[in-house]
């Protein structure tokens, strides 16, 4: 069950993150989301955890929780939308056609 995890601090670390779901079970992994430029936390992450009942049991118990003095909010993680990031910036630049950066940030 693959669960995401908002709310987080930016200090957390991965082993942090995995740690607090492993009170619940098995973790197959952590991850913290990270700016590409800055490399600081965005201040979400996802967990996935082999068993489904362990992850609802995580996920009920950890949703609303205070952790490290911040409230988190924890569910089952959506698939993403069909397509990358990429794709979707270049469907958003074709509606510019030729014009200049200049033109563009005029509207």
């Amino acid at each position: 069950m693959n669960i995401f995890i908002a709310g987080l601090s930016y200090q957390i670390s991965e082993t942090d993150l995995r740690e607090l779901f492993e009170e619940y079970g098995e973790v197959s992994s952590a991850r913290i989301i990270t700016d590409r430029d800055t490399r600081r936390s965005k201040g979400y992450g996802f967990v996935e955890m082999s068993d489904d009942t362990e992850g609802q049991h995580a996920i009920d118990e950890l949703n609303g929780a205070e952790y490290d003095g911040r409230t988190l909010s924890v569910s089952i993680a959506r698939p993403r939308a069909e397509g990358d990031r990429s794709q979707q910036r270049n469907r958003n630049n074709r509606n510019y056609g030729n014009r200049d950066y200049r033109e563009r940030s005029k509207y």
